[in-house]
């Protein structure tokens, strides 16, 4: 996986699929918040990323520590 951004838009592989996975997810949930763990299933079905990676990127993405 490369952790180089993209030039479309700044974004790498992992942050992509994030973003793209959560806003999926929270469509089919009707706007309701996507639970971690469901966002990391679903991303891991994308990607190969650790917990720990996911969990790094995903506090940079939102601008806070996952609780």
């Amino acid at each position: 996986m490369s952790d180089l951004p993209d030039v479309r838009d700044g974004l790498t592989r992992l942050e992509r699929a994030i973003l793209f996975v959560l806003d999926e997810t929270q469509r089919e949930r009707g706007g309701a918040a996507v639970p971690t763990a469901m966002l990391y299933g679903r991303v891991l079905e994308l990607v190969d990323v650790s917990v720990e990676q996911f969990q790094a990127v995903l506090e940079r993405l939102i601008g806070s520590r996952a609780r």
